[in-house]
């Protein structure tokens, strides 16, 4: 299964000094016992399909000038030059949604396994570290495709004009349309969504933890041990040089912010305030440590995406900590 779990004693000095959170968790080579195989070939059908969405909305080039020039000029051959330069634009659109959807069918079942049990949450990322991979990888994956989202506001322009010239030529029969416009209305709603991933993975897993009642506080545990253990893999030394390659390191760090923005989703009091199971100040401070061109993207994720940082009940030594 990996690399050898590695427990140490955690250093008396931490705000944690009563819980070890000392375990590697081997990002890198772990693979799937035969308890955890079923669940983990499903999930990581989706992780495939993970890397074709990526790799499209980082390339995205939207059709930003065809449009301005059908817009200008609304004659057939400009307007059909514009509609032809939209269209594969819009199925990509539709393969990312989609794609969000199979997220979101897959995350409750691997939270299934990760939660509640005989099990507490050290112990799930002790024993099935393949699955904590994957999720991992989900976490990375969201925080990625929504970045470069925000960067790219080409998306929401192409598939409105293309919901435009769709209305306006009534196309209505399903052989002539890409998309129904019923998808549409949702694929509409998605975009228009600053973190869309996000919202698709913190509403998925609110819906696992209403669906499993007893295993609420079990579901946010597991999430801040996880961004826990996360923190001390890269601040721990032993730990840190085990890891064998940088990019994981990078990974162990946006997986790390990953889970305090999810955990501070789905709790109903958030990341952020007193008797939380995540240490957002040791999280901050290790960010903030590192070469700005890591940190400021994750650092602004914090900032902007979490649900809780500007309620009343969050202390103001962390407010001004992330005072950008």
């Amino acid at each position: 299964m990996g690399k050898l779990l590695s427990l140490l004693s955690r250093d008396d000095s931490n705000c944690c000094a009563a819980k070890s959170y000392d375990v590697f968790l081997d990002f890198e080579n772990a693979a799937p016992t035969e308890t955890e195989r079923e669940v983990y070939e499903e999930v990581e059908r989706v992780l495939k399909e993970s890397e074709v969405v990526l790799e499209e909305i980082q390339i995205y080039k939207g059709a930003g000038k065809e449009i301005r020039e059908a817009i200008a000029d609304p004659s057939p051959e400009v307007t059909g030059k514009a509609w032809s330069a939209v269209l594969p634009l819009v199925t990509k659109l539709k393969r990312c949604y989609e794609h969000s959807m199979n997220l979101d069918k897959i995350v409750p079942k691997l939270l299934g396994q990760l939660v509640g049990g005989k099990l507490n949450p050290t112990q799930h990322l002790e024993t099935q570290q393949a699955l904590v991979k994957q999720l991992a990888e989900i976490l990375e994956f969201v925080l990625k495709f929504d970045e470069y989202k925000m960067k790219t506001p080409a998306i929401q322009n192409d598939f409105s004009y293309y919901r435009r010239i769709v209305s306006r030529q009534r196309v209505d029969s399903t052989e002539n349309m890409l998309v129904s416009t019923e998808l549409a209305n949702r694929m509409s709603l998605f975009y228009a969504h600053a973190t869309p991933m996000l919202k698709v993975l913190s509403e998925a897993t609110s819906k696992f933890v209403n669906d499993n009642a007893d295993d609420v506080e079990n579901t946010t545990e597991t999430l801040g041990t996880m961004a826990k253990v996360c923190l001390r893999m890269l601040e721990n030394p032993k730990l840190l040089q085990q890891i064998e390659r940088e990019e994981t390191q990078m990974l162990v760090l946006r997986v790390m912010v990953g889970l305090v923005i999810l955990y501070d989703h789905v709790h109903p009091v958030g990341a952020f305030a007193r008797g939380a199971h995540v240490d957002v100040k040791g999280c901050v401070r290790l960010l903030q440590a590192q070469p700005a061109i890591k940190a400021e993207p994750l650092l602004n994720a914090l900032r902007y995406t979490t649900k809780h940082l500007n309620e009343e009940n969050t202390p103001k030594n962390i407010r001004n900590l992330l005072a950008a």
